[in-house]
């Protein structure tokens, strides 16, 4: 179902084809223009006009990808009008045939640009079916003197950068970064199965189904067998789930990262954790449809390969309500890295839930050891809660973060996670006043994970504050930055230059090398380098000795209207520029062949590579010496 969910938020709209456009503009005054688009329908279809008003039908508009852009006026829809019992509503319905016209009238507030972007949409019809243009028909308009776009503003492919022969073949940041964020997600999804094993979902199932297998066969190998074949098909349709991200369309490689990062994408899942996180108060009971999993149940009793197939499916399926939380959090965090991220997380989640299966099959002894289910279950699964209530506000602070909203600050961000530790603190106490069907024990193990919540509760307390204990090191990279800040003095602030032409210019005038820092607002790993890489006393010395560039590419800012343009891709596919992030996704794949976060590049002012490129590298002394490497090329020049 997340599968799903990421795929149908990017199926690109098709162009409807059943009417061809002629789009033109007219000069009122200075800052006014007229926008017309002339449309010849094809015959048998019909465009639904504006005084139309029925439920559910979407109006006509033409609209523009710079928000500075003022419509005065409603659009104005001509043409031989026909108001009839329409077949697909059966209400009364104006509609046009054969020949429409649509008119806006436009002001601008800012540069008029020399080029429009325009899109369209509207709902149309053939018979009874009806359809709706959901990201509109998309044009470009010439406007009467309006700004043409600086050559520098559309300048994505760098000629001078050689990616096989650098100024120096030193610096060895560069390999240790993406091998190590595949083992890292790996653990991550394998800590995300191990933790989804304790929940009242699945850790009931492992007794039964291991006693099923050893005791149902009298041949006690071959229940061994089959036990194992039963943990490797769990560990395999967890695998599964990633295989539709390697066949998204081609010619986007960023696209993974544009999912990952979408705002509404990231507010829907707010929602569902939010949903998820009632659920687990026990408010009320979330699983799949039953119908889809008795139908898999039915499968699971043939005793053969697909019958043991169907019992791992069934077992995925009936325990989505308390996997599926942790299992959304581990696909969007792993969406950015690529496809091959995704097999990794999914993989080590799918393997930590498979082992125990596998395991007490191999050593039937050890299920005696296992505790007994009860009331510590339903404990494990509030806390999730809890902590279902801390990645919502991750997901949140994704999407207030890319589009500037600053509603999420960072010590509100901090503030939200402290009440959930404080929840989780009081709730195992049994302060807290949720119901409970079970008599309160406090076990060792109990008073261990008190305390642990209790004491991450009180690290979190200084970065609410506005000194310097709010550095909060171990969760870098989980909240904002330290910038985005509801103080206006903050500690550890210093805003880089974002623009390339910028810093450029800057390091021309200067002479300084330029370093490319590729980072997004929700990159954990940028964070963490930029909180505890940087500071270090080594690499800020070097990093001064470069003029420093942060180029987001998940930056959904749109570009002014007269910077915005379309660029032809190496592989002669156009893209459209319409964001900050567009511009500087592209640039990065453009010039370096990666869509990785972060990613670190030294050139000359002159734009020749001075080294090899670095990626994610944690260890200050590793990262000083690629820096140093880079420096050093430059002061052979």
């Amino acid at each position: 179902m997340l599968t799903l969910l990421f795929l149908s938020l990017f199926l690109a709209a098709q162009n409807t084809g059943q009417v061809k456009w002629r789009v033109s503009s007219q000069k009122i005054n200075d800052k006014e223009y007229s926008i017309t688009a002339k449309g010849t329908i094809a015959d048998g279809w019909r465009i639904f006009s504006n005084k139309t008003n029925i439920d559910g039908l979407e109006k006509a508009t033409i609209n523009f990808t710079d928000s500075s852009i003022e419509k005065t006026g409603v659009l104005q829809i001509t043409g031989t009008e026909k108001t009839t019992t329409d077949p697909v509503f059966e209400q009364a319905a104006t509609t046009v045939e054969n020949n429409i016209t649509f008119t806006q009238n436009i002001k601008f507030t800012g540069i008029v640009p020399g080029n429009l972007k325009i899109v369209l949409a509207f709902s149309f019809a053939k018979g009874s079916e009806a359809f709706f243009t959901e990201q509109g028909e998309k044009f470009d308009v010439q406007l009467e003197g309006g700004v043409s776009i600086n050559v520098n503003d559309n300048r994505i492919k760098i000629s001078t950068i050689d990616l096989k022969n650098p100024a120096a073949n030193c610096g060895n940041a560069t390999a240790g970064g993406s091998s190590k964020g595949l083992w890292q997600i790996f653990l991550i999804g394998f800590l995300g199965g191990l933790i989804a094993l304790l929940t009242p979902c699945v850790f009931p199932m492992i007794p039964l189904t291991v006693s099923f297998f050893t005791k149902k066969e009298t041949n006690r190998k071959k229940g061994i067998a089959n036990a194992l074949i039963y943990g490797g098909f769990i560990l395999l349709i967890y695998i599964l789930l990633s295989v539709p991200f390697y066949f998204l369309p081609k010619g986007n490689e960023e696209i993974l990262n544009n999912i990952s990062t979408n705002p509404w994408l990231n507010i829907s899942f707010f929602i569902i954790f939010i949903v998820f996180a009632l659920s687990f108060f026990g408010l009320y009971e979330i699983t799949l449809p039953s119908s889809i999993a008795n139908k898999a149940d039915s499968k699971s009793n043939t005793g053969t390969i697909a019958g043991i197939f169907f019992m791992a499916l069934t077992l995925a399926i009936v325990s989505f309500s308390c996997t599926g939380p942790i299992l959304g959090s581990l696909l969007v965090g792993a969406l950015d890295g690529g496809a091959i991220n995704l097999t990794a997380g999914l993989a080590g989640f799918g393997l930590a839930l498979a082992l125990p299966f596998a395991l007490f099959a191999l050593f039937p002894q050890l299920l005696s050891s296992l505790p007994k289910s009860g009331g510590w279950l339903s404990e494990v699964k509030v806390v999730l809660g809890f902590i279902e209530l801390a990645m919502a506000i991750k997901f949140l602070s994704n999407a207030d973060l890319t589009q500037h909203w600053g509603v999420i600050k960072r010590e509100v961000f901090i503030g939200f996670w402290i009440l959930c530790g404080l929840g989780i603190t009081l709730y195992l106490l049994n302060v807290w006043p949720l119901k409970r069907k079970y008599p309160v024990k406090f076990s060792k193990a109990k008073w261990v994970f008190t305390i642990l919540f209790a004491a991450i509760t009180i690290y979190l307390i200084p970065g609410v504050t506005n000194t310097q204990y709010s550095k909060l090191s171990l969760i870098s990279g989980f909240p904002p930055p330290y910038c985005y800040s509801v103080y206006n003095h903050q500690y550890y602030c210093d805003e880089p230059i974002k623009d390339y032409d910028e810093a450029l210019k800057l390091a021309k005038e200067k002479n300084k090398p330029i370093m490319l820092d590729f980072t997004g607002w929700n990159c954990v790993n940028c964070r963490k380098m930029e909180e505890n890489v940087w500071p270090d006393e080594r690499v800020k010395k070097l990093m001064d000795e470069f003029i420093l560039v942060s180029l987001y590419v998940d930056d959904r800012e749109k570009l002014p209207a007269h910077k915005q343009f379309t660029y032809t891709t190496a592989d002669s596919s156009k893209k459209e520029i319409v964001t900050v992030g567009d511009k500087w996704a592209t640039f990065q794949v453009e010039n370096f062949g990666v869509t990785s976060q972060p990613y670190y590049v030294l050139i000359s002012p002159d734009e020749k590579l001075l080294n090899m490129p670095a990626a994610y590298e944690p260890s200050a002394a590793a990262y000083a010496m690629w820096l140093q490497c880079g420096l050093d090329a430059f002061n052979k020049k």
